[in-house]
């Protein structure tokens, strides 16, 4: 008999992160916890990330909801959202007039697309005028893509990596795309001038018009529609400006970010940029209320990823299962050997053993959270390449211990930049050669020694220098196989042993494959290996 009493958790926000959270605590303590999940979108949850490839048509929006939890203590309430926080009597407030008590409570409220003050973009409701959009939440998505059908040109406001997106995406739907950029370089964030200017070639090869240094001044609107933007931008003479009109029945708004802490800060909550957490990812007020995702502001800062809000979300779930006496050990993941003794895995295998070997223990330090592997960021662009992770573009490298080679290349569209210290990878670029990004990644999320000339990584594949694993088997089953969507090796181990024979049907189980594509040859292989060695154990007499 358990005689323990659940531990109450309350989670506002149903998104990414919200619903990662929920999956890891089932995933570790399904009886220790009670738990009740406030999402104010209607839907099931769903892969923001993926919003850019549903604008391109590259992906169906009924493919990317990911599952709803499975657990008899757990309750969900879609289209609800909450108002307040009472701390003292440790009770949430939703505008259903329901309230919820709870021993912890989970703030992953995520961010709102950032509309900055430009003239015309608001209605005298507050709204946005027809035809403005920002990409943020499924809705955006649906509208965009209906927009589409009746605008032949469209204008995409803000060059970050959403933006990039955004215009390729609807540059392959046929329109004329204009980028506008306010900024000398595009993803300013993550590239340097030089590969920014790769990946201007980059956009303009698949029809889109990029104006950097570019102002929108205006939004014009006739009969309640946009049709254009008025921007202000240098002539390439000094000191002159000049104002043109880009004619648009599209805009599409993608300027980066605020996190929602209006909760957390009538709350009595301290808030800067997002809510304040720690290391423990709490509130320095109130050890009993958390935050994780877009909307916390944790020490080491936040740079809006999600791969970052998911290792928060497992970290936080790590943190909550410690607290419950008794913590119930973790179940031992069946060993899996290959079926063949000296049987050599295709190199499928062998590239998924490469790509998923990033995962590792984040463990707190002297400098706080080791998240390398969480800042990888990579441009869903099509047939546009571009790959940054850990020191690149604005924060240039240490010359007192860190080295960085790179290999500019403007006129096959190529840009490789890599930082090394202490004889691994710490950082780097890579625009127009995803064969040479893969392998970056893999190195530097696995922590994979370099060659001693650095420069052997700006065209040599990593394969033969990293010693990948001679088997999956020793892949951890916490090793990430698919980026985009987190699904793990035990992931597809446990979705194969479920009865899924192929990619397809695993990937309607995890999602992997679903996403940027990348890691569709390591599913394949691992897929196929789990198939053999399943043949390859004998039936119990």
């Amino acid at each position: 008999m358990n005689l323990r009493v659940p531990v109450k958790v309350v989670v506002v926000g149903f998104g990414m992160v919200g619903s990662r959270l929920v999956d890891e605590l089932l995933r570790r303590e399904p009886e220790a916890f009670d738990i009740t999940v406030l999402g104010a979108e209607p839907y099931e949850p769903y892969n923001r990330v993926l919003l850019s490839d549903v604008v391109a048509g590259r992906t169906d929006i009924a493919t990317i909801t990911m599952p709803l939890p499975d657990g008899a203590r757990v309750t969900v309430h879609r289209g609800v959202t909450a108002t307040s926080i009472d701390r003292g009597s440790r009770v949430v407030t939703a505008d259903d007039g329901t309230t919820h008590p709870y021993d912890h409570v989970v703030l992953a409220t995520g961010a709102a697309a950032r509309i900055p003050p430009i003239p015309g973009l608001r209605t005298a409701d507050g709204g946005l005028p027809a035809g403005v959009h920002a990409l943020r939440n499924l809705d955006d998505a649906r509208e965009i893509v209906a927009a589409t059908v009746n605008s032949p040109r469209a204008v995409v406001v803000g060059g970050g990596v959403l933006g990039l997106e955004a215009a390729v995406g609807l540059a392959g739907r046929g329109l004329s795309v204009t980028l506008v950029h306010s900024t000398r370089s595009l993803m300013e964030r993550q590239l340097a001038p030089e590969a920014a200017d790769v990946v201007r070639a980059g956009l303009e090869e698949q029809g889109v018009t990029v104006l950097q240094r570019c102002r929108s001044r205006e939004v014009l609107v006739a009969g309640g529609r946009a049709v254009g933007v008025r921007v202000e931008r240098g002539s390439g003479q000094r000191d002159e400006v000049v104002d043109e009109v880009v004619a648009a029945r599209l805009i599409v708004l993608s300027i980066g970010t605020v996190p929602e802490t209006g909760l957390a800060a009538a709350a009595g909550l301290t808030t800067e940029r997002g809510i304040v957490v720690g290391h423990d990812l709490a509130s320095p007020d109130d050890p009993r209320v958390h935050a994780i995702g877009d909307c916390a502001q944790p020490p080491s800062g936040s740079r809006g990823l999600v791969a970052e809000g998911w290792d928060q979300a497992r970290r936080l779930a790590e943190l909550l299962v410690s607290q419950v006496e008794p913590v119930t050990p973790p179940t031992a993941s069946h060993h899996l050997r290959l079926p063949r003794t000296g049987a050599r895995p295709s190199m499928a295998v062998r590239l998924g053993a490469l790509l998923a070997g990033g995962a590792t223990t984040r463990a707190q330090s002297d400098r706080g959270i080791e998240t390398r592997g969480t800042d990888v960021v990579k441009v869903k662009g099509g047939a546009l390449s571009v790959t940054t992770m850990g020191v690149c573009g604005p924060s240039r490298p240490d010359g007192a211990t860190q080295r960085a080679v790179r290999l500019a290349d403007p006129a096959a569209g190529r840009y490789v930049e890599v930082v090394v210290a202490d004889g691994m990878l710490v950082g780097a670029t890579c625009v127009g050669d995803p064969r040479v990004a893969a392998d970056l990644t893999a190195a530097y999320t696995r922590r994979t020694p370099v060659p001693l000339d650095p420069a052997f990584l700006l065209l040599t594949a990593v394969m033969s220098a990293a010693a990948p694993a001679s088997s999956p088997e020793h892949m951890p089953e916490d090793a990430v196989v698919c980026r985009c969507n987190g699904v793990t090796k035990g992931d597809i181990a446990e979705s194969c042993g479920a009865g899924a024979h192929t990619v397809e049907e695993v990937a309607r189980d995890t999602r992997a494959t679903t996403g940027c594509g990348s890691c569709t040859d390591a599913v394949c292989g691992l897929v196929d290996w789990l198939g053999e060695s399943k043949e390859a154990i004998p039936e119990p007499a």
